[in-house]
């Protein structure tokens, strides 16, 4: 987002507060860089950014992205007790994709679904089931993870139960919006997985 704003005039924005911005699309993202330089963010404005967002993006895909420590072992581990697992995103397909190839972890994967998969992204119920449905699972029995507001309301209104991430992308902590467990790290996945199923 900064390499376009800066590009197009606009002042850079610091790291900690552009991971309050993420989490609702691309669009959405840069709207909300456009309103931190006090520019209002119509189309004539927005759209020529998200092309050039989206090509610098396409370009660096992984340059700093890496996975969080103890993601990939934990999904591993849940792979072999027999889960399926999905990625429902609202990154574009055509960017996840490649992000999720160039970080090794396409093969811990049943399903990837961005947010231009289905006529509605997060926090809508439709990329949620729709994800469910790619990997072949059913919604009964399906735990949502996520690290955003997008991320926790999808799940309600998919109703399934969730476990939040307190180091993802949101402007509050995921405490106050009402997930099921709330983990630090993803070594505790496993033992937020049973409560969940506990509760149930």
């Amino acid at each position: 987002m900064n390499h376009v704003l800066v590009d197009a005039g606009y002042e850079a924005i610091e790291a900690e507060r552009v991971r309050t911005m993420v989490g609702a699309g691309v669009r959405v993202l840069i709207s909300r860089g456009l309103k931190a330089n006090k520019v209002e963010p119509t189309d004539e404005v927005l759209d020529p950014l998200l092309a050039k967002f989206i090509r610098y993006y396409e370009a660096h895909i992984a340059d700093h992205s890496y996975p969080f420590p103890g993601a990939l072992d934990t999904i591993r581990r849940l792979r072999e007790q027999g889960w399926k697992t999905a990625i429902c995103t609202n990154k574009l397909h055509k960017l996840a994709m490649p992000l999720v190839k160039a970080l090794e972890m396409d093969d811990l994967f049943d399903a990837v679904v961005g947010g231009d998969t289905f006529s509605k992204n997060k926090p809508d119920a439709m990329p949620v089931f729709g994800a469910i449905d790619m990997a072949g699972g059913t919604a009964e029995g399906s735990i949502f993870v996520g690290d955003s507001r997008a991320d926790i309301q999808a799940a309600r209104n998919a109703n399934l139960p969730v476990i939040a991430v307190d180091f993802g992308y949101t402007d509050v902590h995921v405490s106050e919006l009402g997930p099921d467990v709330v983990i630090s790290h993803y070594d505790e996945l496993e033992d937020a997985i049973e409560k969940v199923q506990e509760k149930a």
